[in-house]
């Protein structure tokens, strides 16, 4: 997946005639915090949520002195690098360029949010074991191959390190909701199952951090 393919058709720029209301405005309805302010296809700048609120609501886009120094991302740069800008800038968007740094569109937390979802099979039912090993002391494909003998299958997965460690944490989901004998299994092959969850916990658990997040983005 590309930043070209994550673009919102929802979202749209600022102009330097718009008025700071009608920036907060568009911030609201979307849960975002900062909006790219575009001239002729030219990226400007970026307008955050703080620089529209230490000013009257009348004022343009314009007479705000924003950022020069501001992020944003190649239509063809990986999702990794559009979610790498984002976290690295606390940002809420990033602007979308093309070669020749024009203007193309608006890629949004929670556009990535979605990918992210439905890229790991969130929406499967089925089931989560995170196994915990060593960074060398592990194997993929002989995990996923313990799990096909006990009849299960990998819908997706994902890896995660500890920082300051050697350890890694292997989160799985698996299409069987039944993974007693999955759990046995891996650990008759020495491997360490750091959690599991059914999918009535993990739905549960899905619920409460969705809710959680969008109370911080309605923050």
């Amino acid at each position: 997946m590309i930043a070209k393919e994550l673009i919102s058709n929802l979202v749209l720029p600022l102009e330097p005639s718009d008025t700071l209301a009608q920036a907060l405005t568009i911030m609201s309805i979307y849960h975002v915090k900062h909006l790219p302010v575009v001239r002729e296809e030219i990226l400007m700048g970026i307008l955050s949520e703080d620089n529209a609120t230490t000013n009257s609501p009348e004022t343009l886009v314009r007479d705000i002195q924003i950022s020069s120094t501001y992020t944003f991302v190649n239509i063809n740069d990986h999702v990794f690098e559009v979610l790498a800008r984002l976290a690295q800038n606390k940002m809420t968007v990033v602007p979308v360029v093309d070669n020749d740094e024009k203007f193309i569109g608006i890629i949004t937390q929670e556009d990535l949010i979605k990918y992210y979802a439905n890229s790991f099979s969130f929406k499967e039912p089925g089931s989560i074991i995170v196994v915990e090993s060593s960074k060398r002391g592990y194997s993929f494909s002989e995990i996923a191959r313990v799990i096909e003998l006990e009849n299960g299958s990998v819908l997706a997965s994902f890896i995660t390190d500890i920082p300051n460690t050697e350890v890694v944490l292997i989160t799985i989901k698996i299409n069987q909701q039944e993974i007693s004998s999955i759990i046995s299994a891996l650990e008759r092959y020495d491997y360490k199952i750091n959690a599991s969850f059914t999918e009535d916990e993990y739905d549960d658990d899905l619920k409460d951090r969705y809710d959680q997040l969008m109370n911080y983005l309605n923050v």
